[in-house]
C-alpha cells in the first residue's frame, strides 16, 4: 500500500521556480521539448562548479554537455555580461530566444535557439569546444546529483536533503 498522495494530473509535479518571467518560462519549455527530441536530458537552473547558474543544461547521449541561456529580451542581454563565464562547463553553447527579440543583438560566434512555450528551433549551430576529461566528469556528476536530488525530493517531500553538490 503506498503512502503517497494520488497524482493531480492538472497540477503539475514540478512547480515552476518562479525566477523566469512568463516569456522566459516558455523559452525553457520549448527548449527543453527540442532537446527532448534530439535525446538529451535537461536540468533548468542548473549550478555550475564556479557558482553561476545556467538556465539550462543538457546532457547528450554520448555525454557532450550544452548549456542554454535564455535571453527575453533585449534589456535582458544587455543588463548580462556573465555569460561567458558558462562556457567552461560545456562543449557547445546556444542563447535562445523567443521570436520578438532580434537576432542581431547576440554574438554570431555562438549557437542560436528561437522558442517559445510550444517547440524550439535551432537556427545557428553551436561551436563545439569539447571539455577535458576530468572537468567532463565533475559537470556530469554534479548533474546525475541534481538530477537525483530533484527525484528524491519528488519522491519523499518532507525529507530535508542536503542540497550540497
Amino acid at each position: 500500500m503506498s503512502d503517497s498522495p494520488a497524482l493531480d494530473p492538472s497540477r503539475p509535479i514540478l512547480l515552476p521556480d518562479g525566477r523566469q518571467s512568463p516569456v522566459a518560462a516558455g523559452v525553457q519549455r520549448g527548449v527543453r521539448r527540442l532537446f527532448a527530441q534530439l535525446g538529451h536530458v535537461t536540468m533548468p537552473e542548473f549550478t555550475l562548479g564556479n557558482g553561476r547558474r545556467a538556465d539550462i543544461m543538457a546532457l547528450a547521449p554520448d555525454g557532450s554537455l550544452t548549456i542554454v541561456e535564455i535571453k527575453s529580451s533585449v534589456a535582458d542581454f544587455r543588463a548580462d555580461l556573465k555569460w561567458p563565464d558558462y562556457e567552461d562547463f560545456c562543449d557547445r553553447f546556444y542563447f535562445a530566444i523567443p521570436e520578438t527579440v532580434p537576432f542581431d543583438i547576440l554574438p554570431e560566434d555562438r549557437g542560436l535557439i528561437v522558442a517559445d512555450s510550444f517547440g524550439a528551433a535551432i537556427m545557428r549551430e553551436a561551436l563545439r569546444h569539447p571539455l577535458a576529461g576530468a572537468r567532463r566528469k565533475a559537470v556530469t556528476l554534479r548533474f546525475a546529483r541534481a538530477a537525483a536530488l530533484t527525484l528524491h525530493a519528488l519522491a519523499d517531500p518532507d525529507c530535508v536533503l542536503d542540497g550540497r553538490l
